[in-house]
């Protein structure tokens, strides 16, 4: 019951952000989008830090000598940046879409592109939260349920701006409310699918889950870095990315610490 609520709580979080289609004008306030962008990278890089890299480096210390036990992190890290460096060839970049809005894709285009970009994000996550739910299952040393259900949680409130990001759009171009909404909902849907068939892969490769824990930081990571950041600092306007970035990035702290030992 746990690991199904773990696994559906992000894609809860895209819907209710979608839902917004239903409440809110037609176009989403700039400054507002900026904020929350900046908000979900700094969710994503505690959750990266704390629910991932940190508990890889703890269960790697039964398998390393204390001085070595960076090792399936950095190995893991690397490979996940690497990942989705090459998965990013083939699906356009958020910030190379905003900084050619008048180019020769069409509006409606540029919009799907961003649904798949933001789609393309959405693994790692998943593939984040099934690696800690699996290490509970697996009875992992450090990995707590408290520990997986902060992680969920967190990814659902940065969540919650993306599947806005993707419906408000598709608003404006003059689709329907429902129309938008689906399309901003199924953006989301990768992330329990990637939690589940990490889950079955773990559970035949348990020694592997700190390799896998620090990979699906890296993705995170860049994520981050190569998506959140440019879009939501475009043409220098830096600082409400700022604050939402500080804002979420304490928001995860603070959820991983309290309910890590649950």
């Amino acid at each position: 019951m746990y690991t199904l609520i773990g696994l559906l709580v992000p894609f809860a979080g895209t819907t209710l952000g979608a839902a917004c289609v239903f409440f809110m004008s037609r176009s989403m306030n700039d400054g507002l989008q900026r904020a929350l962008m900046g908000f979900a990278a700094g969710v994503m890089t505690a959750a990266s830090v704390w629910s991932l890299l940190i508990p890889s480096m703890e269960m790697a210390a039964n398998a390393f000598p204390q001085q070595l036990t960076f090792i399936p992190a950095l190995t893991g890290f690397v490979l996940g940046i690497a990942f989705l460096f090459l998965l990013d060839r083939l699906i356009p970049h958020l910030h190379a879409l905003a900084a050619n809005p008048e180019g020769p894709r069409t509006k409606l285009s540029r919009t799907m592109m961003l649904v798949f970009a933001v789609t393309l994000h959405n693994i790692p996550e998943g593939m984040a939260v099934g690696v800690v739910l699996a290490g509970v299952v697996n009875g992992a040393y450090h990995m707590t349920i408290g520990a997986a259900l902060a992680l969920s949680i967190g990814i659902a409130i940065q969540n919650f701006p993306e599947g806005a990001v993707i419906s408000m759009p598709l608003r404006t171009e003059g689709n329907s409310k429902l129309k938008s909404f689906i399309i901003g909902t199924f953006s989301g849907i990768v992330e329990p699918i990637a939690g589940f068939l990490t889950i079955l892969l773990t559970g035949v490769i348990t020694a592997f889950l700190p390799y896998l824990l620090s990979f699906a930081a890296g993705a995170m990571v860049y994520v981050v870095v190569e998506e959140l950041i440019p879009e939501a600092t475009r043409n220098e306007k830096t600082d409400i990315c700022t604050l939402g970035f500080a804002v979420g990035f304490a928001l995860m702290m603070v959820l991983d610490v309290a309910l890590g030992g649950v």
